[in-house]
């Protein structure tokens, strides 16, 4: 019996052996290369702040000072969201009481790792934002290494009540505010689909990201809401690789755990604490981001694309420098009924030796397709990198086709004479 007993054992070690090698576990990306949190508070049960850590989040939210040695010991960090920092952005306090609550937040966390900022506000508005550069320069004198937290409004076609031009107001973000990265919300996925509004969002960001030579991080719909869609495997991909394509280096998510009013449904915890299948689908975008972030935090974003459709501020695949076309394999037909176009979005990158790379990413939320790519100069080989191990492979085979949403990242091996994938 001892020995039978015995030799169980040692199969089922086996056996778990085996499963650790055939199971990739990408290893956490530190939030300073490429941020993943929810855009919530941060609780004080350790099973709930282990409960992000499993999901993939580096960071637990918004912390409250009680709770920073709680986010410490669940190996998360976060932005410290502190009373003494709730002020009436059209009216501060004077100066001397503004640097006195600086000191004293300096003199309390400014050499502790676990608070990576400081929570200012969130969707100011453009007349706000002369009194939160008075205290970010505050902070950033007492506390060079600390990040400023302001999320912008999103870009909505029209608006006037909270900027006059999106641009202009992304850029005070920069300009005013000095924040080293710019972050913003934008919430478009309705029973219509993914607006074209999400897409002009970060065209407005990326460009002005790339301008001022700063990162930026966007806030995506992960909790049903208003007229919003239920979450899904599909809407979670796509908001979280058109973000990657555009160049993004943070995914923030509204909200993990769902808020108990309203019609609020199906974020990741339900009002119960019950994690729902939310929480799966989060934890997955998030272990593929760990996988490819870090060959994208090496990459710098030379253009993006879209084909056929192309929102405003969007540049159509014409005017690509690598892509002559994209296009759904026609033999796979019959999974697609004939009135259904493949839609695809394309960004475009180099690295540090100027090799160029594509992101491609299905924008429909139902269909999945295979595609086909005809490039303009003479590519050698093309690879993927694997959104599950990080490591290169050949694009070979299945590798070719899209789930909804989803996306895929490409090197392209090129012909060194070619100028136009130079």
């Amino acid at each position: 019996m001892k020995r039978l007993l015995a030799t169980v054992v040692v199969a089922f070690l086996a056996q778990g052996s085996l499963s650790s090698q055939q199971f990739p576990h990408p290893q956490p990306v530190a939030p300073r290369d490429f941020a993943v949190m929810p855009w919530d508070e941060a609780p004080s049960d350790p099973a709930l702040l282990r409960g992000m850590k499993d999901a993939g989040m580096n960071m637990s939210g918004f912390c409250r000072p009680q709770d920073v040695e709680h986010v410490q010991a669940a190996g998360l960090t976060c932005i410290l969201r502190d009373s003494r920092l709730d002020y009436d952005w059209t009216k501060l306090p004077s100066e001397d009481q503004v640097r006195k609550t600086v000191a004293d937040l300096a003199q309390e966390y400014g050499s502790n790792p676990t608070v990576l900022g400081f929570f200012l506000n969130d969707e100011p508005l453009t007349s706000q934002l002369p009194a939160l550069g008075r205290v970010e320069a505050l902070l950033r004198e007492a506390m060079p290494g600390k990040l400023p937290y302001v999320n912008l409004f999103p870009y909505r076609e029209g608006q006037v009540a909270w900027y006059t031009n999106y641009e202009d107001y992304a850029k005070s973000l920069v300009d005013v505010v000095h924040q080293p990265f710019l972050s913003f919300d934008n919430y478009s996925l309705t029973h219509g689909g993914m607006g074209d509004e999400f897409f002009t969002n970060l065209e407005i960001v990326r460009k002005v990201g790339l301008e001022s030579k700063i990162p930026f991080w966007s806030c995506i719909q992960a909790v049903a809401h208003f007229g919003y869609l239920v979450p899904s495997d599909a809407t979670l991909h796509l908001q979280a690789y058109s973000t990657m394509a555009y160049g993004g280096r943070g995914i923030q998510y509204f909200t993990y755990f769902t808020p108990q009013r309203g019609n609020y449904r199906m974020g990741a915890i339900d009002q119960f604490g019950n994690k729902t299948p939310t929480w799966e689908a989060l934890r997955l975008i998030n272990y593929e981001i760990q996988a490819l972030a870090p060959t994208l935090v090496t990459l710098r974003s030379t253009g993006v694309y879209h084909y056929p459709d192309v929102p405003r501020e969007g540049q159509p695949l014409s005017e690509s420098r690598l892509v002559r076309w994209i296009n759904m394999v026609k033999d796979e037909d019959q999974y697609v009924p004939p009135s259904v176009a493949a839609r695809f979005l394309v960004g475009e990158f180099e690295d540090e030796k100027g090799r160029p790379y594509l992101m491609i990413v299905n924008k429909d939320l139902i269909y999945s397709f295979r595609f086909d790519i005809e490039f303009k100069c003479e590519v050698h080989d093309t690879f993927r990198v694997s959104p599950y191990t990080g490591r290169e492979e050949p694009f070979r085979g299945e590798q070719n086709w899209l789930a909804p949403g989803s996306g895929i990242l490409l090197r392209l091996e090129t012909t060194a004479t070619a100028p136009t994938c130079r």
